[in-house]
């Protein structure tokens, strides 16, 4: 029987909450009980196991993150929703540690495609309509910002422009208005 309080919702939320403060990679059934104040077998009434909970924290982290990106973009076009998506995916990987590493989490294909993977790749061809670019160089753009985004969140993540005096967020807007002048003259095939 399910305790009182607990549903799959607020354990995934709780979940998402541990992986903020240890890491995604510390998170298990059981100390997520330990965190509610419960016995693990509480807790398998809303989760199978780890690996069940992970995954419910990376589609609640996706959803999270597609959100923000959604009502950041909004009404924006070129370089100003370039630089909404942009920041919202790098504020949210800042204030949500845990919960971006779980948003890197590999799904089974079928859970893939049901997720908001689709939405953030939606989202980003929206984008990338007011640049103009066809296929296949739409999808190409697609992979460059992903790429982009995602390794300059890791790279500043685990330190890897300490060495440097420039400000990342000096740098962080000088990529962006690179990348917005790489998509406004998108090269040619060939």
């Amino acid at each position: 029987m399910a305790r009182a309080g607990l549903n799959t919702e607020r354990v995934t939320r709780a979940g998402a909450d541990l992986a903020d403060e240890v890491g995604f990679d510390k998170v298990t059934v059981s100390g997520l009980a330990r965190r509610l104040g419960v016995k693990d077998a509480s807790l398998y009434s809303h989760v199978k196991n780890s690996q069940d909970l992970k995954v419910r924290i990376a589609l609640l982290s996706l959803e999270e993150l597609a959100d923000r990106v959604a009502a950041d973009i909004a009404g924006r076009a070129g370089r100003d929703a370039l630089a909404a998506f942009a920041g919202a995916y790098r504020d949210y990987a800042r204030e949500h540690p845990g919960r971006y590493a779980a948003a890197q989490f590999p799904f089974e294909p079928e859970v893939a495609w049901s997720s908001a993977l689709v939405r953030h790749g939606q989202m980003t061809r929206a984008l990338l309509r007011g640049y103009d670019l066809g296929e296949p160089a739409e999808t190409d753009a697609v992979r460059l910002l992903g790429g982009t985004f995602h390794g300059y969140v890791a790279l500043e993540r685990c330190g890897g422009f300490a060495h440097t005096p420039r400000s990342t967020d000096e740098s962080w807007e000088r990529i962006l208005d690179a990348l917005d002048s790489l998509l406004r003259s998108w090269p040619s095939p060939g």
